[in-house]
């Protein structure tokens, strides 16, 4: 079964999911829940990782799919489903510390794009390390995502800045992890079939820079 883009009832299920976060109730609705929101997740990640390996044979493409069910041991007081999936893709074996390339979808919004999030204290003084010995390359990264309109930097910043290194690079030097998103409420290009593509597209925009990231893994 192709991907034939999600629907307004995916998010009415993550809504209802939300205010109904109980085993009863999604046993009741699970029919639902495979109909409009795991199968078409599923092909969607399959359709994309398919376009990554076509267009980037180079690399050893994998795809993780998160699932509906949190972790009995870390529930803290919260229901046992998610209210909302993501899928990850990477370039390596699984296990490994990569960087990746990423999907998430919620009852309101949907989001996508790549970062660096198993970071250490070590990994991110390498970071700031290389942004100080490559300056020149990093302003030419950062210039081109300013330039977009698409895509913007992300990250949770330092309470404590790091350091100084001019007005164009204090935002990538400075974060705890290095990100970058693209973030729509939900319908728009999620409701299409072409989603895969439209993934696709914004990972090949996106490419220069998870190259960058996986300097670090």
């Amino acid at each position: 079964m192709a991907f034939q883009g999600f629907t307004n009832e995916t998010s009415e299920f993550l809504w209802d999911l939300a205010f109904h976060n109980e085993r009863p109730w999604f046993l009741e609705h699970k029919g639902q829940f495979l109909r409009v929101l795991k199968e078409p997740f599923d092909e969607l990640g399959r359709e994309t990782l398919s376009l990554m390996r076509q267009r980037h044979p180079e690399g050893n493409w994998q795809l993780h799919i998160s699932r509906i069910y949190r972790d009995a041991r870390r529930l803290y007081g919260r229901g046992p489903y998610k209210d909302h999936l993501w899928l990850t893709i990477w370039d390596g074996l699984p296990g490994e510390d990569n960087p990746a390339f990423w999907f998430e979808l919620s009852a309101a919004s949907w989001m996508y794009g790549v970062g660096l999030y198993d970071t250490s204290p070590e990994r991110m003084e390498a970071w700031r390390a290389y942004i100080r010995a490559n300056a020149g390359q990093m302003e030419r990264l950062a210039r081109r995502l300013d330039r977009n309109k698409t895509f913007s930097l992300a990250g949770e910043d330092y309470k404590r800045p790091k350091g100084d290194v001019g007005e164009l690079l204090n935002p990538w030097y400075n974060k705890r992890w290095p990100g970058i998103t693209a973030e729509f409420d939900f319908g728009g290009d999620a409701l299409r079939a072409e989603l895969p593509s439209i993934l696709a597209d914004g990972y090949d925009f996106l490419m220069p820079y998870y190259q960058l990231f996986k300097r670090f893994q």
